[in-house]
């Protein structure tokens, strides 16, 4: 493994050594898909020798190994098209270990590299860069599970074979391999940090901007998804520099544009998706800058012309979008709660939301308010119909009461959304104030609700006084669209927040759990399995059900932690 991993980091790709690294990216592949045998949480009798080996490399070793799988991606090195470049094979000054055999064997030999060469439907399909982003996804997400001293290993052994996992007992080694990705610096700037320290030697130093601008191109992949993830979540730096960029559609219209689609994703990758624009939301520059970048179009958006939108009005276009497919198929809570967490992080800084985009969030209330209706309704008429069984009676309360508080949460959540837009950015938010006098009535019945009067109070304070100022304007005529923003848009310069009953501002944060690898692992080698070419015996694979596609999140593995006394 040493050998294996000194080569990868110490021989750069060329025509004559570019086979031969794929290989051995293979043989990684190969030789750590021990894990496979292994159960979906991971335990201190898992055998994986090789892993093992990799992770007891040198600091020195598993930095340079960490940087070149990088760099292939990056670089995305090309099959060499020209056989007589790769001397080996073709070397007409010599004899050849081919031309010894003939060329005959010389074509058996090319042929799976020629039918690679051939077969690719994607342009962005790279042999090396894929290989190499597969096996530092499976380096990353590695942790060993170790007995704790003092802790009797035969217990250990009869406890795992009564299927009892003895998590108080056992610990996870550090990864050498994510502690190098998370201290990986931009080469192209200087080598001292902010104390004027320079930097040393074992970190990962890599050119960001390519990093950057190959994540944008390949974030149709799931694969590169989690690597984008894996930075942000981890890598302060990187993150620092994603923020700072001034061309953040690069990243942002694929992901939008994949979950436009969501309906061909997996329910993992949409999650990763929701969790990387609430990572970049929690920043208060992410959240100003996104509404000062322009879209001219946004040709992959078919219900509607979105013209000279901003990419923040897309982005609220996109969550609540995600929010209604996720209401209707996967009905997911933790998919929900990100995508408002997102919206609600965003809330105090829109500037200038589209009338689309408007429109959207005020439809959003009005459909949770019309499925929190009916479920209230149900509730009610089950009741009736139990009320002599007190303990069916008792059973539903509980059941339609649990579902019943989710949607009362959602409501609140998205009422505190619309008044954080209210309070803090109405003079600039027109459109948002004649999307709320427009369908103004889906907010009356909620006047009096004890979760939501003070938020809905809020809302009609903002109605009244616009709502005054119409009907001091003398029309002949009916008011058309563009006289009622034209009125709106007056009385902006006059609003002043003071009547409105302050609440604390909105902020989610996203937190992964300290050990989640019941998630990662499993998510990681399903990835691998669809893209490494390799064929596996599925019966033989403990780590997940390879004969069930997953289509349920599993919500306790990896976990968010919203920071906010107001949300329940």
């Amino acid at each position: 493994m040493r050998n294996v991993l000194n080569f990868i980091a110490s021989v750069d790709v060329s025509p004559n050594t570019y086979f031969l690294h794929l290989e051995l990216l293979n043989f990684m592949i190969i030789a750590i898909s021990t894990q496979l045998l292994c159960g979906p949480s991971p335990g201190p009798n898992d055998v994986n020798p090789f892993l093992d080996a990799a992770m007891a490399q040198d600091s020195h070793l598993v930095t340079s190994v960490v940087c070149n799988l990088l760099l292939n991606y990056i670089t995305r090195p090309r099959v060499p098209f020209n056989r007589a470049s790769y001397s080996i094979f073709y070397d007409r000054s010599q004899n050849s270990v081919l031309k010894r055999v003939g060329s005959a064997a010389a074509n058996i030999v090319l042929l799976p590299f020629s039918y690679l060469i051939s077969s690719s439907s994607e342009g962005s399909r790279n042999p090396i860069a894929d290989s190499s982003l597969q096996v530092l996804l499976v380096l990353i997400h590695y942790h060993k599970c170790l007995v704790s001293e003092g802790y009797s290993v035969l217990k250990n052994q009869v406890s795992a074979s009564s299927d009892s996992s003895p998590k108080d007992n056992t610990y996870f080694s550090d990864n050498p391999y994510c502690r190098a990705l998370e201290r990986a610096i931009d080469c192209e700037l200087d080598c001292v940090d902010k104390e004027g320290n320079a930097h040393s030697d074992q970190h990962v130093k890599l050119p960001f901007a390519p990093l950057f601008d190959t994540l944008g191109m390949c974030l149709a992949d799931e694969t590169a998804v989690l690597l984008l993830y894996s930075f942000l979540q981890g890598n302060s730096t990187f993150l620092e520099y994603v923020l700072v960029r001034t061309d953040l559609d690069t990243l942002l219209m694929p992901i939008l544009e994949a979950l436009y689609d969501a309906r061909r994703m997996t329910a993992y990758q949409i999650y990763m998706l929701l969790i990387i624009l609430l990572i970049l939301s929690q920043d208060t520059s992410f959240n100003a800058g996104i509404h000062k970048l322009i879209l001219p179009t946004v040709p992959w958006y078919k219900e509607r012309l979105l013209y000279q939108s901003s990419l923040g009005s897309l982005m609220v276009i996109i969550l609540i979008r995600t929010i209604q497919y996720n209401l209707s198929k996967l009905r997911d809570v933790y998919l929900h709660t990100t995508c408002l967490a997102t919206l609600a992080n965003m809330a105090p800084h829109v500037h200038r939301l589209s009338a689309y985009a408007s429109q959207r969030l005020v439809s959003l209330f009005d459909m949770l308010s019309r499925k929190y209706n009916k479920l209230a309704d149900l509730r009610d008429g089950k009741l009736n119909i139990a009320e002599n069984n007190s303990i069916e009676r008792s059973s539903l309360v509980e059941d339609m009461s649990a579902e019943l508080q989710i949607y009362t949460d959602f409501l609140r959540l998205v009422l505190e959304i619309i008044n954080a837009i209210l309070t803090y950015v109405l003079p600039q938010n027109p459109e948002v104030v004649y999307a709320i006098m427009h369908k103004q009535e889906v907010f009356q019945p909620f006047k009096n609700h004890p979760r939501f009067d003070e938020l809905v109070e809020n809302i009609y304070t903002v109605l009244d006084f616009f709502n005054s100022r119409m009907d001091a304007q003398r029309m002949n005529g009916d008011w058309s669209v563009n006289l009622v923003l034209q009125v709106i848009i007056m009385n902006c310069r006059s609003w002043h927040a003071d009547g409105m009953k302050m609440f604390t501002q909105l902020h989610f944060t996203y937190e992964q759990e300290s050990h989640p690898e019941e998630f990662f692992i499993p998510y990681v080698w399903q990835l691998v399995l669809s893209r490494c070419g390799f064929e596996f015996n599925a019966g033989a694979i403990h780590l997940f059900p390879a004969d069930l596609p997953t289509k349920k999140l599993d919500n306790g593995v990896v976990r968010n932690t919203f920071q906010n006394d107001d949300f329940d």
